[in-house]
């Protein structure tokens, strides 16, 4: 049961105002006032006496306690949980809009450092509760229905039983975090956001998040200059990007040979409360589903945009016949606004606050962290969105995605801190789900034949960077943490790992340019969370297989979607599924998901014949 301190998770993608209209920024008050308020500076008080306290009353006594004193110090590790996640999630927020900003960075590495000293003395609860004989802790969770209530917390933190290490080592380590990981993470973001990119039909350089975005512009001269220019200042910072990932690669090798874990894998498979063939079997049914999904998919756009070869920079290019069209603010809001409401009222009731009372995030600003991610903060609070909206259709859906995580941490945090986390491969579900009612809400609403392939495609697009490309992404990780386990990798060593994986999953179509091999510096999943990009595949099969159930008409679906995100991290994904009459564990149910995205193709190529 590790103390959690919260990091965003980014998803793979001003007071600002403008053509979009008025976009809302955060109110970060419900976390505290400001940095120079007294509840914080009572909270950080608090925390470290209370540590010091939990340490004193219960370290070397877990074996004596009785049902009733362990669920008494269960509760108080768990107090310790919201108050320390409630400091880091202020921290990280403010940094996040700003990462340039010295001041933010320091407030955020200081608050680190002082809760990483005062949460040290906590290191020796799960391991010795892991400890606890299992006849012993049967009988505690027997004699106390309160207690047992946590036994999936417990159930994950004894799956680590095999790997722990000394207390003296775990605690080591724990000391060790901030100048080691967390550093390096740092360092990367903190780079990324102040990366500029020269392109020559702009006044001035842009950052990151503007540059990507021209990859999606009408003009392919402009997706060209963009491509390029990535590629130009990546190659100029490559040997930092190779340093973070050797180092960071090495650190998790170094961890993994000390607890013994038989692959680079198995602590995310363990946090995810997933089995290694499970998504072995999901990364199986993609790969061999790569000819009829992408490769079939990107020859028929080729043929769309009147090309014999498809370049970098046509891949998430929009089609011939669609009309350059900016979706303002308050569109984009009225969208998934009134797609969650078809499906439920409620739904959409539980979205309407993150509108409404400061917890989105949307205008693109200098030094703000690229990307888009819901972060849970803690359950006595509320999540926060962050967006960086620039008026293209796909960012209505990233809306949409989004504001289903935010959803669905609203409804798990009735589960308390412990067991409100969802394991990463459940935590895409709501998201995906969010983004195919927007969709569903659009295609039916399709007036021509035109809006309703260009609205096709572009979902088609969405599900194969959703599926394709992370499961390309996770082999990417694989091959990295293996070579690197071999001995120092290169900068070019990196490049043809990342090249290595691209043809197969996007298809002979593709022509790659020179420095497109460099493209996987950007991405952060792979320096915040190791072996992360599977959850969205995984999400998105699900959510097929979900979607699918619910289209066919299946009795009560409304009230066994609410009752699976209201469950948060309090069952497995057997349980979660099987009022729907799904199981992932079932090779075939992969399939399923796959074979929606492949129908969609299907729809597409019936419209040229």
């Amino acid at each position: 049961m590790p103390l959690s301190l919260p990091r965003p998770v980014y998803d793979a993608h001003s007071n600002a105002s403008g053509s979009f209209g008025d976009l809302p920024d955060w109110d970060l008050t419900d976390l505290y006032p400001s940095p120079e308020a007294a509840e914080f500076t009572r909270d950080m008080g608090w925390l470290g006496t209370a540590c010091a306290d939990f340490a004193s009353a219960y370290e070397g006594k877990l074996a004596t306690l009785d049902a009733a004193a362990m669920l008494k110090c269960v509760q108080e590790y768990e107090a310790i949980d919201v108050i320390a996640g409630r400091i880091m999630s202020y921290a990280g927020l403010r940094y996040y809009q700003n990462t340039m900003d010295s001041e933010r960075a320091k407030f955020m590495a200081d608050a680190q450092d002082k809760i990483t000293n005062y949460t040290t003395p906590l290191v020796f609860f799960s391991l010795e509760f892991n400890r606890l004989d299992e006849s012993h802790l049967n009988g505690l969770l027997e004699a106390n229905a309160d207690l047992a209530r946590y036994r999936p917390v417990f159930d994950r933190m004894r799956a680590m039983r095999p790997y722990q290490l000394s207390d003296e080592l775990e605690k080591f380590l724990h000391d060790q975090s901030t100048v080691g990981s967390a550093a390096w993470n740092r360092l990367f973001d903190e780079t990324m956001a102040g990366l500029t990119f020269d392109l020559p039909f702009e006044d001035e350089p842009l950052n990151l998040e503007a540059t990507l975005n021209l990859l999606t512009d009408t003009d392919r001269s402009k997706r060209e200059a963009a491509a390029r220019a990535l590629a130009a200042c990546f190659d100029k910072n490559i040997k930092l990007f190779a340093r973070v990932h050797n180092t960071l690669a090495k650190e998790k090798e170094i961890s993994d040979r000390w607890r013994k874990m038989p692959t680079p894998q198995t602590g995310r498979h363990l946090s995810n409360h997933v089995e290694p063939e499970v998504v072995e079997a999901l990364r199986n049914a993609v790969v061999a589903a790569y000819p009829k999904l992408s490769h079939r998919y990107y020859a028929l756009k080729a043929k769309w945009m009147g090309l014999e070869e498809l370049e970098v920079w046509d891949r998430n290019a929009p089609l011939p016949i669609d009309a350059p069209k900016l979706v303002n603010w308050d569109t984009a809001r009225k969208t998934v606004s009134d797609a969650y409401a078809a499906f439920s009222p409620e739904l959409a009731a539980l979205a309407e606050p993150f509108f409404t009372k400061g917890w989105i995030d949307a205008g693109v600003k200098p030094g703000k962290a690229p990307g888009a991610f819901a972060h849970p903060t803690v359950t006595t609070v509320h999540p926060y969105v962050m967006l960086n909206y620039m008026g293209k259709p796909r960012d209505v859906m990233t809306l949409a995605h989004e504001l289903g995580h935010g959803v669905h941490q609203v409804l798990a945090a009735g589960q308390g801190e412990l067991l409100s986390s969802t394991p990463l491969t459940l935590a895409e579900t709501a998201s995906v789900f969010g983004e195919m009612l927007t969709f569903r809400k659009l295609l039916d609403g399709a007036k021509t034949k035109a809006e309703r392939k260009t609205l096709l495609a572009g979902k088609v697009e969405d599900m194969i960077n959703t599926v394709v490309r992370q499961i390309a992404f996770y082999d990417f990780e694989c091959k990295l943490h293996a070579a690197r386990a071999e001995g120092e990798l290169t900068p070019d060593d990196i490049n043809a790992l990342w090249m290595s994986v691209q043809a197969e999953s996007l298809g002979p179509v593709f022509n790659f340019m020179d420095g497109y091999e460099t493209f996987w510096a950007y991405i952060p999943h792979f320096v915040h969370s190791p072996f992360y990009v599977y959850a969205y595949a995984f999400g998105d099969g699900l959510v097929n297989a979900l979607y699918a159930a619910y289209a066919d008409g299946l009795p009560g679906f409304e009230e066994k979607y609410f009752d699976m995100l209201k469950a948060g991290g309090s069952k497995h994904h057997k349980e979660l599924l099987a009022p729907f009459g799904l199981d992932a564990s079932d090779p075939k149910f992969w399939d399923k998901g796959l074979d929606m995205i492949a129908g969609f193709i299907d729809e597409l190529e019936a419209m040229e014949e």
